[in-house]
């Protein structure tokens, strides 16, 4: 079992907001397989030196540094947290307080030490988390099962879920409705499925409540359509399994889950591309770095690609967005596109990290603007 818990989009609002005199973010990857656990603790405690000396080469305040490394020295020590991983792992650290984050999606090995913490495997999480749960659903039954990047497909015990059709109505199967002769066979069989689907939204909520994980209807019809008419939960896709679950097991919806994933990405990033490429005509897209940090700083920016793999040292101007690049990282430097990451989202945009190879001009960063600039 992955042990995961994405940020949602208050949580990174205030990540990005958040300002110390130091502070600390380690990405590394992780394993779920509990005893395999020891090499990502020792990566990690390498990690853990190599940024108290970034902080030593600045000669940081000695007191906070102690702190600072008594907060990172607990987590290492703590066997019960490592014990129960997902495939990696995000540390976010100051001298007051540490933040982890377990994620499904992989990261490169990364230690930033800033006066603003580094975010953008995060986001990455967040746009690409390979993470859903599929709803089973049909006249007989009733399964939400959990899918993971590369773990097998789990279900989830959700309080209150019917079994069926004919377990919410507690009467015989739904099309047996010789107990209730005010009604026709079609309506009263239309009826008990609303009824129906409507205790099934209903249960979801206790488990999906606060959650932005992409929800797979796995359904025919009548059943798919009606319960997307009623549907209550913001992150059902569009698309979903066509075929009946009652006979899938939780590998083969796991599968086919992975497959809609794939297009609905794949969907996102092309139909952004298309209007990068769409809006360059009216001024409004740019992939000029200084040019999109300028715009980000203005809130001028609507939707930001970002190279999920790029890293720019360098500080970005509160007043104007001019972007100094720095040689090397350093304590007294952040990641330049991060900066601007969380200047868009601060300012309502939205932000899509994705590969350098579906990146429009192949640019580390490109824009769509709300309006020229």
């Amino acid at each position: 079992m992955l042990y995961i818990d994405i940020p949602t989009h208050p949580e990174i609002r205030a990540l990005f907001e958040a300002r110390a005199d130091a502070c600390v973010s380690i990405y590394l990857p992780t394993t779920p397989e509990t005893q395999n656990v020891t090499l990502s603790r020792i990566s990690f405690g390498n990690l853990t030196r190599t940024a108290l000396e970034q902080l030593d080469a600045v000669g940081f305040d000695k007191r906070r540094r102690a702190a600072l490394e008594e907060h990172l020295l607990a987590l290492d020590e703590d066997g019960e947290f490592w014990r129960l991983q997902a495939n990696s792992l995000a540390v976010l650290a100051t001298s007051d307080s540490l933040r982890t984050f377990r994620l499904a999606t992989e990261v490169t090995e990364t230690v930033e030490v800033s006066d603003r913490f580094y975010l953008k495997p995060l986001m990455s999480a967040m746009a690409f988390p390979q993470h859903a749960f599929v709803l089973a659903l049909s006249e007989n039954d009733a399964r939400l099962v959990e899918v993971f990047a590369d773990q097998p497909a789990s279900a989830v015990n959700v309080p209150g879920l019917p079994a069926s059709a004919a377990d919410a109505a507690g009467r015989s199967p739904v099309n047996n409705l010789t107990q209730d002769t005010t009604q026709t066979n079609s309506e009263g069989r239309k009826k008990l499925l609303l009824s129906f689907l409507r205790k099934v939204d209903a249960a979801l909520r206790t488990v999906l409540a606060g959650r932005e994980t992409p929800l797979i209807l796995a359904a025919t019809e009548p059943v798919g359509p009606m319960f997307r008419s009623l549907n209550s939960y913001p992150g059902l896709l569009a698309e979903g399994i066509s075929a009946s679950p009652d006979d899938m097991s939780e590998s083969a919806l796991a599968s086919a889950a992975r497959s809609v994933l794939d297009g609905h990405y794949a969907a996102r990033i092309e139909a952004a591309t298309a209007l990068f490429h769409e809006r360059i005509g009216s001024h409004r897209a740019i992939s000029d770095l200084q040019a999109v940090a300028r715009a980000a700083t203005f809130g001028a920016v609507d939707l930001l690609l970002v190279d999920i793999d790029e890293v720019m040292p360098g500080t970005v101007d509160d007043t104007d967005g001019t972007v100094a690049l720095a040689t090397k990282p350093s304590a007294a430097s952040y990641g330049v596109i991060d900066e601007i990451t969380g200047r868009v989202i601060l300012a309502g945009g939205k932000v899509l990290a994705v590969r350098r190879e579906d990146m429009p001009d192949g640019a580390a960063v490109a824009a769509i603007l709300r309006y020229p600039v």
